[in-house]
C-alpha cells in the first residue's frame, strides 16, 4: 500500500496510541503543554494515549506531530500487512500423527531395552578396608575390623585375613569359617544375599611379642562370577607396632583424652558381636593416665 498517498488523501488518520505515549513521556512533555499546542482538553490528549486505535482529524494529528517534534509518520498507526506477509499459523497435526509418533518412541524403547538385557552386566568390584590401632601391648586384646564396601554377589564371597604368626583370635563376628591360630590365618565365608557390610574380630597380641617391632596385617577378597575367580587384596592399614601402649591412645602419650576416648566409643560401637570391656576403657580414661602391667597382662589406672 501506499502510505504516504494514503496520508495526503485522509481526512483522519489512525495514531498509534502506545508510541504517541512513550514518545511524549520520553522528551518529558507533559500532557498539558501537547494539548496547548494542538488545540485541545488534556482529557483529549489522555483519551487518545489510553486508547490503542484512536483515529482523530489530520490536522489535529500534524499537530500532535509537531508539539512531540517528529514526523507524523512517526506517530500513525501503520497499515495492517498484507496476507502474503501474515504470518504461517501451524496446521495441528491430526490424531493419527500423533499415533504414528507413539508408535516409532515405544518400538525405539523396546529396542534399545533389548539390546541393554543381551549385553553382560557390568563388573562389580568386591573391596575391603582393614581398620587397625596404631599399638597392640603384648599380652594384651586388640579389635581389628575389616569392612567391605560391597555386598555379597550371586556367588558370594570369601574373606581369608593373615594375622601375626603366634598372635590368637579369640572373638569374631560373624564367627570365623575356618580359623589357624597356630599359622594365624582365618578364613568367613559371607553367602549370597547376606547383608553384611563388615567382619570384625579381636585379637590377642603373643605375650613373647618383641616391644617395638612391627606386626603385619594381610587379606584377601575372593569372589566368584560366572565360573570365574578373582582375587582382591584387602585395603587400609596393615601394621602394628608393639608397644606397651592401649590400643585407644592413638598418640601413645600414657593418657586417654576426650577425643581419643570419643573415637574408642564409636570403634566399641562398630565392632558388635565381640565383647570389649567398656568399664576398664572408663576407669583409665577417668585416672587421667595409665600403664602395661607385664604381671597381669592388662593396663591399669594410674592416677595423676
Amino acid at each position: 500500500m501506499d502510505y504516504a498517498g494514503y496520508e495526503d488523501r485522509a481526512s483522519t488518520v489512525c495514531i498509534d496510541a502506545t508510541e504517541v505515549k512513550r514518545i511524549r513521556e520520553g522528551a518529558q512533555l507533559t500532557q498539558l503543554y501537547v494539548s496547548k499546542v494542538v488545540g485541545v482538553t488534556t482529557d483529549t490528549i489522555s483519551r487518545w494515549e489510553n486508547n490503542r486505535y484512536t483515529t482523530i482529524r489530520r490536522e489535529n494529528a500534524l499537530k500532535l506531530a509537531e508539539a512531540l517534534e517528529v514526523q507524523l509518520d512517526d506517530i500513525l498507526l501503520k497499515p495492517v500487512a498484507d496476507e502474503s506477509d501474515a504470518a504461517i499459523i501451524p496446521r495441528k497435526r491430526s490424531p493419527l500423527v500423533w499415533l504414528v509418533l507413539a508408535v516409532i518412541l515405544l518400538s525405539a524403547i523396546f529396542v534399545i531395552g533389548y539390546f541393554l538385557t543381551l549385553a553382560p552386566p557390568p563388573a562389580v568390584a568386591v573391596t575391603a578396608e582393614r581398620l587397625l590401632p596404631a599399638y597392640a601391648a603384648p599380652g594384651s586384646t586388640i579389635p581389628v575390623q575389616i569392612r567391605l564396601t560391597h555386598r555379597a554377589q550371586s556367588g558370594g564371597i570369601i574373606l581369608r585375613e593373615y594375622f601375626p604368626a603366634g598372635w590368637k583370635i579369640i572373638q569374631a563376628n560373624p564367627p570365623a569359617s575356618s580359623l589357624d591360630n597356630v599359622h594365624g590365618v582365618a578364613r568367613w565365608i559371607i553367602k549370597a544375599g547376606e547383608d553384611r557390610d563388615r567382619v570384625v574380630y579381636l585379637v590377642q597380641v603373643d605375650v613373647e611379642a618383641k616391644r617395638d617391632a612391627t606386626e603385619g596385617f594381610q587379606g584377601e577378597i575372593i569372589s566368584s562370577m560366572e565360573g570365574s575367580q578373582s582375587a582382591i587384596p584387602v585395603l587400609g592399614e596393615s601394621s602394628v607396632k608393639v608397644a606397651p601402649v592401649h590400643w585407644v591412645d592413638a598418640n601413645a602419650d600414657g593418657r586417654i583424652d576426650d577425643a581419643e576416648m570419643l573415637e574408642g566409643s564409636f570403634t566399641v560401637e562398630d565392632m558388635a558381636g565381640v565383647h570389649i570391656n567398656w568399664n576398664d576403657l572408663e576407669s583409665l580414661w577417668d585416672a587421667g593416665s595409665y600403664r602395661w602391667d607385664k604381671q597381669k597382662n592388662r593396663f591399669v589406672p594410674e592416677p595423676d
